[in-house]
């Protein structure tokens, strides 16, 4: 890698931390991307050159933080001493990243009905992710013996993580509003470990 990408691939890992701390503190609809520029000290026509809009960046920054999010997982992955210690890092690591983040998805708030198509694609590589790293916990548990032998981990997991953001979904639509209110992620919080503790058992009997 020559000098001059270092030095564009280092002035935009500067936007996208600038960008994240504007949209964490301040949300989407609030941000600018001239405000971005300013807390750079870069011209707007620079930040342009490098994000055409500012949903696009906002795009770009999320898939820097789902990046660290699942590499928060990834590293755990082994080092867990049962299957319910597992499944319970993982609803505790995305119930942290929500919580740490919320303003950040006002995004989601605002264009639930309409959300970029990128978006969605980001959501399914996410999904698969999980269920690929899940996945691996309960063969080294059924290998292990601590549950019973299971043919199908893949459909296993991705039916628990189904049934998680179903808790997530019901939970919203019953205090009538689509996207979770920051006070009720506690709540939700609490059913999905009680899901994992009754999921998880049903492997182990």
């Amino acid at each position: 890698m020559n000098a001059v990408n270092e030095q564009q691939d280092v002035k935009r890992e500067k936007i996208l931390d600038a960008a994240y701390q504007r949209f964490l503190h301040y949300g989407y609809s609030k941000t600018t991307m001239n405000e971005i520029a300013g807390d750079l000290q870069l011209s707007k026509a620079l930040l342009y050159y490098y994000f055409p809009d500012k949903s696009q960046l906002y795009i770009a920054v999320m898939r820097k933080l789902i990046s660290q999010y699942l590499r928060s997982l990834e590293e755990k992955i082994g080092q867990f001493n049962s299957l319910k210690d597992a499944f319970v890092f993982q609803v505790n690591t995305q119930h942290d990243f929500i919580i740490t983040n919320y303003n950040f998805f006002d995004f989601f708030r605002l264009n639930e009905q309409n959300l970029p198509e990128t978006i969605w694609e980001i959501i399914g590589e996410i999904h698969q992710a999980e269920v690929r790293l899940m996945s691996k916990v309960i063969k080294t548990e059924a290998s292990n013996g601590t549950i019973k032998p299971v043919s199908n981990p893949d459909e296993i997991v991705d039916l628990l993580l189904d049934a998680l953001h179903g808790v997530r979904v019901r939970s919203a639509s019953h205090k009538k509003v689509r996207f979770p209110q920051k006070e009720q992620l506690e709540e939700i919080h609490g059913k999905r470990l009680l899901l994992v503790d009754i999921f998880v058992k049903g492997l182990m009997y």
